[in-house]
């Protein structure tokens, strides 16, 4: 399963899409390696490896260091370009319980090195945005690559949107000069301390009401919860004959996969959901 959004982007422009098996650490190498022998074997060559190696939109994985090298090395044998989408870097808390508040103060969060920071040969894309540590109404990310490729993606913005807000940039920029380095890592550890707090009250709640009906892996980051629901093979007809009468706000493991697949999962977020 991927971000929806990224599907949306990708279906118009006919791009042909391939998904590949996610577990708890993100997605699986030795599934990668052997969909490309597949897909070699049927005479199609693979050009993109797209993935979003931190709280991931939908399963809320968070590939491990050990995963990013295997990918990065498949990606190096198969000369496959890697876009490695990671908005939800800083929201990465790890899966101890919040912190005591006498204990906050030495809590760090825990980090890992990007697929970009391992990148010897100019085949790494890296995706990181504002919105989901600053605001969602600024609109604003950043890329870094190989040159050549970020003076493409520099012409497509000219002939698109034309550029980005430059209110919303002028707006970030004066808040990172006053912040300077100190004052950001202050905020996003603030920022993964709350997402901490609420993926500790969700999943405790979960646990008490749903463990009978759902199984799920604990998130580390981001904002998301991946349930894989017991007896249903298709939670598109749930969501749509039975939860959205209930208020119940899921979106359907459906609306995630690359082959518009049927899908026994579904995807809760507790980004906003009080603790009540």
């Amino acid at each position: 399963p991927t971000y929806a959004g990224t599907l949306a982007l990708m279906r118009p422009i006919g791009c042909t899409l391939e998904g590949i098996a996610c577990d708890g650490e993100g997605m699986i190498p030795e599934n990668l390696q052997s969909k490309l022998e597949e897909l070699k074997a049927k005479g199609i060559r693979p050009r993109v490896v797209y993935t979003v190696p931190t709280g991931q939109n939908p399963s809320g994985s968070t590939a491990t260091e050990a995963r990013k090298e295997q990918i990065y090395k498949i990606a190096c044998e198969w000369n496959l370009l890697i876009m490695e989408d990671d908005p939800y870097r800083f929201l990465h808390y790890g899966t101890d319980p919040h912190p005591k508040e006498t204990d906050i103060s030495d809590w760090n969060r825990p980090d890992s090195r990007s697929l970009f920071s391992m990148d010897t040969e100019g085949r790494v894309m890296r995706f990181d945005s504002l919105s989901k540590i600053l605001s969602s109404g600024l609109r604003l990310g950043c890329v870094t690559g190989p040159t050549a490729l970020v003076d493409r993606i520099n012409l497509h913005t000219q002939a698109s949107n034309l550029h980005p807000s430059g209110v919303s940039q002028a707006l970030c920029a004066k808040l990172l000069h006053h912040w300077g380095q100190d004052g950001w890592e202050r905020h996003v550890k603030k920022v993964a301390l709350y997402y901490m707090k609420r993926r500790d009250v969700f999943e405790a709640l979960a646990r008490k009401y749903l463990s009978a009906y759902a199984e799920w892996t604990t998130p580390s980051a981001g904002m998301f919860v991946w349930f894989k629901l017991h007896g249903i093979d298709d939670t598109q007809q749930l969501i749509q004959e039975k939860a959205r009468g209930a208020n119940v706000l899921l979106l359907p493991g459906q609306a995630f996969s690359p082959t518009n697949s049927k899908s026994e999962y579904v995807r809760a977020a507790f980004s906003t959901a009080s603790a009540e």
